[in-house]
């Protein structure tokens, strides 16, 4: 019989995660799991190796908000393994709506129970002067935006045909799970994860057009850098500085995020547990 792996993704500045983390370990343990972690924690019976030392897992069980979400699915990607993201404090649009006991967070992990649904993931690549410089991906968003104190100069593309000028505070491609994040914050839609499309908006742009879009994820968005300098940033952790003439080009990746939760959840629940949404009196079942 094979021996069952998880890795623990923990926040490490949260005390209620590691508390968590401290809770479930023997429950896991106890049943026959090996336990890594890649997060900057030491705790009895739990491995920490780096991300490139990481043996075949399971499931990477995450504990803590919405950013160490973002980190963990560094491990999830390439792996093509669940994500099992655990509430442990404010309701986020990644983690659980309701926080779960540690032992039903153990019991979904050995019965294989817990739900999970495909996300969508951005891909992207940098070409300066013809040639490809970076390449990368994002689960909630791929932003160009000002690298200084003045506004950022870009040129947008929709499939090779020209879109707009702005000179904005920068532009955000954002998939439907990143559109409740930055999206959001500068005033894009929400989008229900089950919508198959992409948000684009700018941000603080000097135009009579700066409206946010949603575009067919089967589209290729390009966003060409005019000014001195600008900043790429990928769900807010991979970032790369870019120069004049610089351009982004920006698509749906073919991979998957498998976001996991102990229990369904409808997104609608999801929003009005976020918001604190007005639904007293409602009626239904």
């Amino acid at each position: 019989m094979s021996i069952r792996s998880v890795a623990l993704v923990v926040n490490p500045s949260r005390p209620e995660a590691i508390d968590a983390a401290q809770k479930l370990a023997p429950l896991l343990y106890s049943a026959g799991f090996s336990l890594y972690t890649v997060s900057d924690i030491s705790l009895e019976g739990i491995k920490k190796v780096s991300y490139s030392d990481l043996p075949d897992i399971e499931v990477a069980v995450v504990l803590g908000g919405d950013g160490t979400i973002l980190r963990a699915a560094e491990v999830t990607l390439a792996r093509k393994i669940p994500l099992l993201a655990i509430n442990l404090g404010q309701v986020g649009f990644l983690a659980e709506v309701n926080r779960p006991t540690i032992s039903a967070i153990a019991d979904s992990i050995i019965n294989k129970s817990y739900v999970s649904e495909n996300r969508m993931v951005l891909k992207f690549s940098v070409e300066r002067e013809s040639k490809e410089i970076a390449e990368g991906w994002a689960l909630n968003e791929v932003t160009v935006e000002r690298d200084g104190t003045t506004m950022v100069e870009l040129f947008v593309e929709i499939d090779r045909r020209p879109l707009s000028h702005w000179g904005c505070d920068g532009v955000i491609c954002s998939t439907p799970t990143g559109s409740t994040a930055y999206a959001y914050s500068a005033g894009g839609p929400v989008l229900w994860p089950e919508v198959d499309g992409l948000v684009l908006l700018p941000i603080s742009a000097h135009a009579l057009f700066s409206r946010p879009m949603v575009v067919s994820p089967k589209s290729e968005i390009i966003i060409t850098v005019e000014s001195t300098e600008a900043l790429l940033s990928a769900d807010a952790l991979r970032k790369l500085s870019l120069q004049q003439g610089d351009r982004v080009i920006i698509t749906r990746d073919e991979q998957t995020i498998k976001l996991s939760h102990v229990s369904a959840t409808l997104f609608t629940d999801r929003l009005v547990a976020k918001f604190k949404l007005p639904v007293e009196g409602w009626r239904g079942e």
